[in-house]
């Protein structure tokens, strides 16, 4: 079950022309395919647009009456290789996934569809995941889309040009035989708006309208000498086509605004934090009417000349608002500026924040050097300076009522976690033999990396916690131990990994974390999920697939028995055997689970049910103070409190109402022998007649006990 569902929402998907649609970002970039007229969409899950593949899952019978074909794809490279049905036939074709670490996966395919070019247009809608809220490296779609020569959109944070964008999206597609990105930002997925929708178009080619014959083009293939004609076509012939299309149908807009000495020139998807800043100076107001001059590029790649030309003119000073580095449109039109010999002073990276996200602080603090820098006698510099000043005093405000710092508030793992028990057994059977290597991967498991375990030395990428080992395995004195989740396995680590580690003779230990979902974006399935997006049965295991390309040792352990995973996983590092030894940890992420037991729950109590519930907790007058239960585990609901006994100055440990009732807490102290303060108790809810005599029963003998020990 993903983590969420869009049952009732993509409803509104088959509304027509004149209609309002209503709903978040992602749902109108579906409802903008729809009216598109697409053939077929497929994707990979991965926030911020994970959801995307979530709605278009919910939304099956309405591309079925469309005749769209849906794919679930094994990871970013199969998503865009998927768009070469565009390459020979006038089909329309999406995908979607996450950026950049995606697109960097994907990006073979995506020179191999760009090198020849699509006849049907292909659009690419990506998760431009950067800044803060950001769980990956910090780099940029941009040099992806220069590269390989194809067209970036960053549309305006408004549903309705975000539609729009979308469906011209294919147009500019077609009419440069070219694919197309679209990037959008993890606010702008989720924000929610409204849009006048149009009728929903079924493809000429589809499910219900299946293509006969089969087209064959030499110059479609990838392949010299083509290769070459198809790089100078990206240049002479497509490059020109896309310039003239952007322009005539307008894909970027210019306000007026009312001074004329200066401007702004700006990605599309900052546009919200640009007028916000210009709001605080009043120098716009809440419908977003500036009096700066604004060139809102929502298309950021090609850029388009004569509309930079036709901006800058006759102004005495232009920013350019573009996040992150290096700063491509800068430069580019920096040297635009200076060959056609213009007086405009372009400024950007020496006032603008030079990385990171460009959230309202850096916004206001960088368009305000701006002003400061480029005096316009049109711009008040008081009501900036003391925006400035505001927002300055407010943080010094919060300081003072804090006291002290923010404390940082790193990711960590959920509230009874399966994967917590893993790094808990390692830290312990280090404790034995000594040190480890950790070869860590992407995924929820990398939180490993913070305290109290501090576990994974390397982080390479998703699905290459094996791959990354290979280099330093056969220079270590003890086995290097691997980290790899199921949703990384099927990604490519049984390819780049297992199959590899196998085909070369490697030694090593490699953990797969198997809790059953691509859990860290949102419990969408994958292939050893059991089931498909569409609940279609897949008979696919992970050990049948370790089996299959020659993995002799395979270990199936269920994460909370932590005394069954340290003797396995200390065998497996101290074995004088050679090879891959495979750890398969075993345990469902407790969210999931939740999800799908809560409702139940909640069902059998209103019926009257009787209801069981576990709590661990710690006895207060056998806790020793030392803490090295929370050290072990980790868990957010295990923590400290000031004793009741007023002999006693140091904290004891307890467990909050958060508590799922997972074990980890007690096996973590039976497996390291810590002192037995931790408790198991059963809740009873509905209790029944039986239930009420044992109670009474315990509690009377309970209180003869305690009575005889005050006695």
């Amino acid at each position: 079950m993903p983590e969420r569902s869009f049952a009732k929402e993509v409803k509104q998907l088959r509304i027509g022309t004149g209609e309002v649609f209503e709903g978040e970002g992602i749902l109108a970039v579906t409802k903008g395919l729809l009216q598109s007229g697409i053939s077929y969409v497929g994707g990979y899950q991965g926030a911020p647009i994970s959801h995307l593949t979530d709605v278009l899952s919910d939304a099956q019978d309405i591309l079925g009456e469309l005749g769209i074909h849906l794919e679930t794809c094994a990871n970013e490279a199969g998503a865009v290789a998927m768009l070469g049905a565009s390459i020979n036939y006038p089909i329309r074709g999406a995908v979607t996934f996450k950026s950049i670490v995606g697109t960097n996966v994907a990006s073979d395919a995506l020179s191999n569809l760009a090198s020849p070019g699509v006849t049907g247009g292909a659009l690419i809608v990506l998760g431009e995941d950067y800044g803060e809220g950001s769980s990956i490296i910090q780099e940029r779609t941009h040099a992806i889309a220069m590269k390989s020569q194809v067209w970036l959109l960053d549309p305006k944070p408004d549903l309705t040009t975000i539609v729009d964008l979308t469906e011209k999206a294919f147009e500019l597609s077609e009419a440069t035989n070219t694919p197309v990105l679209m990037e959008l930002r993890a606010r702008v997925c989720h924000m929610s708006g409204r849009f006048e929708a149009r009728d929903n178009v079924a493809a000429e080619h589809s499910l219900n309208n299946k293509i006969e014959t089969p087209h064959f083009d030499l110059n479609h293939i990838s392949l010299p000498p083509g290769t070459y004609i198809q790089e100078k076509l990206k240049v002479d012939v497509r490059w020109p086509a896309a310039i003239k299309f952007i322009k005539e149908n307008k894909l970027n807009e210019f306000h007026k605004g009312k001074i004329r000495d200066t401007g702004i020139i700006l990605q599309g998807g900052m546009y919200n934090g640009v007028v916000r800043a210009l709001q605080a100076f009043g120098l716009a107001d809440e419908f977003g009417n500036s009096d700066i001059p604004l060139l809102v590029l929502n298309v950021v790649y090609p850029l388009v000349p004569d509309e930079l030309k036709k901006f800058c003119k006759d102004k005495k000073a232009v920013l350019i608002v573009e996040e992150g580095q290096p700063k491509f449109m800068e430069h580019e039109i920096k040297s635009l500026v200076l060959d056609t010999g213009m007086k405009t002073k372009i400024s950007g990276s020496d006032v603008m924040l030079m990385a990171g996200e460009l959230n309202g602080e850096a916004m206001l603090r960088g368009i305000s050097a701006f002003f400061k820098k480029h005096r316009s006698k049109d711009i008040q510099i008081a009501p900036v300076a003391r925006a400035v000043k505001e927002m300055d005093n407010v943080q010094a405000k919060a300081a003072e009522i804090l006291g002290e710092p923010v404390p940082l508030r790193p990711p960590g793992f959920c509230t009874g976690c399966p994967e917590r028990p893993i790094f808990a057994a390692i830290k312990l059977v280090e404790e034995q033999i000594g040190k480890v290597h950790i070869s860590a991967d992407i995924g929820c498991h990398t939180f490993a990396a913070l305290a109290p375990f501090n576990l994974g030395n390397t982080v390479l990428g998703y699905g290459l916690g094996l791959a990354s080992s290979t280099g330093l395995s056969s220079m270590m004195s003890r086995k290097v131990v691997s980290m790899m989740g199921d949703g990384g396995f099927w990604h490519n680590g049984l390819t780049t990994g297992v199959a590899n580690h196998v085909f070369n003779q490697d030694d090593g230990v490699l953990i797969v974390v198997s809790n059953g979902y691509s859990s860290a974006t949102g419990h969408q399935h994958i292939p050893s999920t059991g089931t498909n997006s569409r609940d279609q049965e897949t008979g696919m295991e992970i050990e049948t697939a370790l089996r299959g390309v020659g993995v002799k040792s395979v270990e199936r352990v269920e994460t909370y028995n932590i005394a069954k995973m340290m003797s396995t996983l200390k065998s497996a590092i101290t074995t004088k055997k050679k090879g891959l030894k495979v750890i398969i940890a075993e345990g469902e992420c407790r969210l999931a689970l939740q999800r799908r037991e809560k409702p139940k729950i909640a069902a059998a109590l209103s019926d009257g049910k009787r209801v069981e519930r576990v709590r661990f907790g710690v006895d207060e007058e056998s806790c020793t103070g030392d803490h090295a239960c929370i050290r072990l585990s980790g868990c957010p609901t295990l923590t400290i409190k000031e004793s009741s006994d007023p002999l006693r100055k140091d904290p004891v440990t307890q467990v909050t109402n958060g508590c799922v009732g997972c074990g980890n807490c007690g096996e973590v102290a039976h497996a390291a022998i810590l002192c037995p303060s931790f408790y198991r108790t059963t809740i009873v809810q509905n209790p029944k007649f039986m239930d009420r005599v044992l109670y009474s029963v315990r509690r009377t003998v309970i209180g003869w006990m305690q009575r005889g020990e005050m006695a």
